[in-house]
């Protein structure tokens, strides 16, 4: 029993100062990737100290450390609030809405391009579909409000031309969570397909000409040579994106909310805002954005064991 300590010591040694000697000799990489380690150790761990005020009464005066613990009382207070559905089901809603939709059509969309040879016009549709990318969250906005709007607003106005009575869209519970995902696809879109675009153009010319000679159609071509080319890249990002399920974004849902379509557009992130800022309950508001964020963990590993079991790419 010694000698076998002995020996799995020995085994432990050596492979630290083979480690050692691999970080001595791509030091430059690591300086590198030092302020990238730096900034998430103090941006993203750090902060975690703070999520102990979910389990306490916060006292501004008293501190974290001084404030009482009241255990899992503002969980139980979120789960029995009369806003708790609303808020779940619109947040549950939408990410649903969000997935299904706005996924794929990134991915269908390069795989369309990449079948176009006009290398000019295969820019120029690039360019057009991933420039609203870097059109501000606010301008987006603010553009709905003007192209929506029920007295002069570009859409409404080719309804009366049709002899459809005007609809308020921005002001309409029912329309809320459609202008959000269509608009969200409008704005992404693009950019998501540049990294499906840079998948695809890895994927060897040899087998398009081997397929063409065997008399492949161009949608055979896709369905058997590109769409499995680029599956790893759909399964890292799927992932990715169910692990960030429940991360409706802040912004451009605070922004498009008006007191109109709050049954529709009251989502856990603004309900956080809310009561933790607006209202100054920051140990319920913290509670909540855990519960939150616990979920959206729990669908991460959830997703990458599925994608092992299925014998595809996964994060780890």
């Amino acid at each position: 029993m010694t000698a076998f300590t002995g020996v799995a010591r020995t085994t432990k040694i050596k492979r630290s100062l083979t480690m050692w000697k691999k970080v001595r000799k791509n030091y430059e990489l690591y300086i590198f990737l030092l302020p990238t380690l730096l900034y998430f150790l103090l941006f993203h761990y750090v902060p975690m100290y703070g999520m102990q005020i979910a389990f306490k009464n916060y006292i501004a005066i008293k501190g974290i450390h001084g404030s009482p613990w009241v255990a899992f009382e503002h969980f139980e207070r979120f789960f029995s609030s009369y806003q708790f559905l609303t808020v779940l089901k619109n947040t549950l809603f939408i990410s649903l809405y969000q997935l299904l939709l706005a996924f794929p059509i990134p991915i269908i969309l390069a795989l369309l391009l990449n079948q176009i040879g006009s290398m000019r016009f295969r820019r120029l549709v690039q360019t057009i579909t991933y420039a609203p990318h870097f059109i501000s969250v606010v301008i987006i906005v603010g553009m709905m409000y003007l192209f929506l709007s029920p007295v002069n607003g570009l859409f409404n106005n080719l309804l009366t031309l049709l002899g459809m009575e005007p609809i308020y869209f921005m002001g309409e519970a029912s329309w809320f969570k459609s202008i959000f995902v269509f608009s969200g696809i409008w704005q992404n879109a693009g950019w998501s397909m540049i990294i499906y675009l840079a998948a695809l153009a890895s994927v060897s010319v040899e087998l398009h000409e081997a397929a063409i000679m065997d008399g492949a159609t161009k949608f055979q071509r896709i369905l058997h040579i590109d769409f499995p080319s680029i599956m790893p890249t759909i399964m890292i990002l799927l992932i990715l994106d169910v692990g960030n399920f429940m991360a409706v974004g802040f912004e451009k849902v605070y922004l498009m909310q008006n007191a109109l379509n709050i049954d529709s557009s009251e989502v856990i992130q603004t309900y956080v805002y809310k009561t933790g800022l607006l209202s100054a309950q920051f140990s319920y508001a913290t509670a909540v954005g855990l519960f939150n964020a616990l979920i959206n963990f729990a669908l991460l590993i959830a997703m990458n064991q599925f994608a092992k079991k299925m014998k595809q790419t996964s994060l780890f």
